[in-house]
């Protein structure tokens, strides 16, 4: 039995367009990964506004400046190995 019915993943900055249909198509018992760009969001409280569990890539939130652990943001921040867990433990993945 898997623990995430679908994970998305995001790697579109928040500004993207793409960011907001991402967004939009969470469902409760889904889970978001932020990687790549998409890290700025936790800078914009963008985990707030949505209803499941929000990670982010650290080696991407650090390469973005974003420190350690970066004031204000309530995403988990995760490693490799846990990003591949999260992969193999959801029912479907979905890449944005």
């Amino acid at each position: 039995m898997s623990d995430i019915k679908t994970l998305h993943i995001l790697n579109k900055p928040p500004e993207h367009p793409r960011t907001q249909q991402c967004l939009e198509a969470l469902n409760p018992g889904d889970a978001l990964l932020l990687i790549e760009n998409a890290v700025l969001a936790i800078t914009m409280s963008v985990e707030a506004e949505v209803a499941v569990p929000v990670f982010a890539l650290a080696p991407d939130v650090v390469a973005r400046g974003l420190g350690q652990s970066p004031r204000g943001a309530s995403a988990s921040l995760v490693d490799f190995p846990v990003m591949v867990n999260l992969t193999a433990s959801a029912q479907n993945v979905i890449s944005w």
